[in-house]
């Protein structure tokens, strides 16, 4: 039997700390799929959470499955029902699922439906294996073209593109805005990108990392600052990136009264201390966002007509180079996105 064939090689998470490359059968091509190979998959701030523990938020994981949810590549074969795709075709995939009826009071935001499956994701048992593999099946409805100007590489930053412009559609319209951005990983980065796309005014980008501060100035912001350099003007919009309290703290002092704080990086589930009285006396609307709708395809226009956004890219390892790859996505000091080459 050949490889190329018959089976192919994934990245199995076999427990916390124990990442492995393994040979699993090629995915079967049902009527209405796509097999496509895998080209580049971005490691993912979740990704890293369960490498590190097992675990990511409230999904714990219970046995081996396959990590990566940020994935483009090209069309092998295309099952018989599916005709809007080619084998050859340079596509992403929208990596969630959800089975069910969604509750009225939620129409138009299936990334909140009470059965939801994501790419790579312990949050169900079975888990959901994800796309770090040479070859993934999917339903031809959750692939997505990719335009001549999108190299397959950028198209990798899809999904974290669209979690930001979904957190730039919670915070409402910001076009002209005076914006704030505290945290300048990946997510933090990128909304930079979304924000750019969505017609903001002047963007100020706080980060301690002189690094990660250059890369908020090559996608568009108008000024960076480290933790604890004064502001001038007041931001009317606020975006907390970097998931860390002390910066939830400052972002509620620095908006402007009666502004919007958008929560965009991941809060431990554990307490933590933060002043909420400054949302009663200055009136702030403080929300939530979580993943993204369909802001995959905008993702793909964006990405197509933005070069810049690969410096986000900080670095690129092999398939047979997990552990450094991954041990470099988690040092925030030295990476921001790190791509696994399939």
């Amino acid at each position: 039997m050949s490889r190329e064939s018959d089976a192919m090689r994934v990245l199995e998470l076999q427990s916390a700390g124990d990442l492995r490359v393994v040979e699993r059968p090629t995915p079967r091509v049902g009527a209405g799929d796509v097999l496509i190979r895998v080209g580049w998959g971005g490691i993912c701030g979740s990704d890293i959470a369960y490498w590190r523990s097992g675990r990511s938020g409230s999904a714990v994981q219970r046995h081996p499955f396959v990590l990566g949810h940020e994935i483009a590549g090209t069309v092998v074969t295309v099952g018989a029902e599916v005709d809007a795709l080619s084998p050859g075709d340079a596509v992403t995939v929208h990596p969630a699922a959800t089975a069910g009826a969604l509750p009225e009071r939620l129409a138009g935001r299936d990334n909140l439906h009470p059965n939801l499956t994501y790419l790579g994701s312990a949050a169900h048992d079975p888990h959901t294996d994800g796309g770090f593999a040479e070859q993934i099946a999917a339903p031809a409805s959750r692939v997505r073209r990719l335009p001549a100007a999108l190299p397959i590489r950028r198209a990798a930053l899809a999904e974290p593109l669209g979690v930001a412009l979904h957190a730039v559609t919670r915070a409402g319209d910001v076009t002209g805005q005076d914006v704030l951005v505290s945290g300048a990983g990946p997510i933090g980065a990128l909304t930079v990108v979304a924000l750019r796309a969505a017609g903001a005014g002047r963007v100020t980008v706080i980060d301690p990392a002189p690094a990660a501060r250059d890369r908020a100035t090559a996608l568009g912001a108008d000024r960076v600052l480290d933790v604890g350099e004064a502001i001038t003007g007041s931001p009317t919009v606020a975006f907390e990136a970097s998931g860390a309290a002390t910066s939830v703290a400052s972002v509620l002092g620095l908006v402007a009264t009666g502004g919007v704080v958008v929560q965009v990086g991941n809060l431990p589930l554990d307490p933590v201390t933060v002043p909420l009285a400054l949302l009663v006396s200055r009136e702030l609307d403080y929300r939530g966002t979580y993943r993204f709708v369909n802001e995959i395809d905008r993702a793909v226009e964006v990405l197509a007509a933005t070069p810049a956004a690969e410096t986000v890219i900080t670095h690129e390892f092999a398939l047979d180079e997990t552990d450094e790859a991954f041990a470099t996505a988690a040092d925030g000091q030295r990476s921001c996105k790190v791509l696994l080459r399939f």
